[in-house]
């Protein structure tokens, strides 16, 4: 069994209307969340063997924030324009690039692709409090959990079980 965490970028700030989207930094608040996340995954033994994280600089920011929670030394990170800002078949095109000698695939990027990809690739028998959960909305920091059998190149639509839908809110 395999296990994806799709990883939704922390609070961003917008206190420089003068910089780009792309270039916009974590706010306070976010940075706080990226280490109370990367505290949970760290908990629960979450730990990656891979990162795909966005180029942008608050994905950036929320890794490096996340990845300073587990023990050292971190996964191996790939950094890639294709995450940011993706549609859901660019993401999945992504992760079926990646070895099967990775276990725990975690990606860091953005919404609404991150939160219609896991709609797309959770399965029926995907615990229902989570997916209610992520009915509801898929905020900053929020993290999708899913449990994925065979290799990442076979993963498509409903052949994920999403196991865990954690917000910030929840860990507070």
């Amino acid at each position: 069994m395999r296990r994806l965490l799709l990883l939704r970028h922390a609070k961003s700030s917008w206190d420089d209307p003068t910089l780009a989207d792309f270039d916009r930094p974590l706010a306070t608040r976010g940075m706080k969340a990226a280490r109370l996340m990367g505290a949970e995954m760290a908990r629960r033994g979450w730990i990656a063997d891979l990162a795909l994280v966005s180029t942008s600089v608050r994905t950036r920011q929320t890794w490096e924030l996340v990845a300073a929670q587990w023990p050292a030394p971190p996964c191996e990170a790939r950094f890639t324009d294709t995450i940011y800002e993706a549609h859901p078949r660019d993401l999945l095109a992504e992760i079926r690039k990646t070895g099967d000698g990775v276990r725990r695939l975690l990606v860091v990027g953005h919404n609404p692709g991150l939160e219609m990809l896991t709609r797309e690739i959770a399965g029926p028998d995907s615990d229902p409090a989570a997916m209610q959960r992520l009915a509801a909305k898929f905020p900053t920091a929020a993290l999708a959990g899913l449990e994925v059998e065979g290799a990442w190149c076979n993963l498509g639509e409903r052949s994920a079980r999403l196991t865990d839908f954690l917000r910030p809110r929840d860990l507070d």
